[in-house]
């Protein structure tokens, strides 16, 4: 088998293709978990927290050059300056999404497995009445075991 032949192959077969559409649906579907977390969790969170905006949260490392032109609070503006900077902020909110995106796999997961459950079995059938012929054998047979 040649090489192109044998890639054909391992290529078509039904797990390879699975784990493609898985791959890039759940591409899809971290940019949705992305935007759930930032443009729906997060702000609840600041408001609860009073304020508190988790993006801008890091702790810095470097000095601040002489030729920074920027907000030394901003930690966009200190990466772009290439300032070293811890960015537990942004940690947290990739954490959260994780967690989410983790639970809803979770439940896809448990939904599909239970739709994949056999359903449950039939009641036994009643069995078939034996038929007037067989009945009439087993009597026959019967008879003859009691006067051998």
């Amino acid at each position: 088998m040649s090489m192109i032949e044998e890639f054909k192959s391992f290529a078509v077969k039904g797990n390879v293709m699975d784990l493609a559409v898985g791959v890039i649906i759940g591409g899809a579907f971290s940019g949705i978990v992305n935007s759930v977390v930032k443009d729906l969790i997060m702000p609840i969170v600041g408001v609860v927290t009073g304020g508190l905006d988790f993006s801008n949260k890091f702790v810095r490392l470097g000095d601040i050059p002489a030729s920074f032109k920027g907000n030394p609070d901003s930690y966009k503006d200190l990466q772009a300056a290439g300032v070293a900077a811890l960015g537990y902020g942004s940690f947290i909110t990739v954490v959260i999404n994780f967690i989410i995106l983790a639970f809803i796999i979770f439940l896809m997961v448990k939904f599909i497995n239970k739709l994949r459950e056999p359903a449950e079995a039939p009641a036994p059938a009643a069995p078939a009445p034996t038929p007037e012929d067989i009945l009439l054998l087993r009597e026959i047979r019967d008879e003859l075991k009691t006067k051998s």
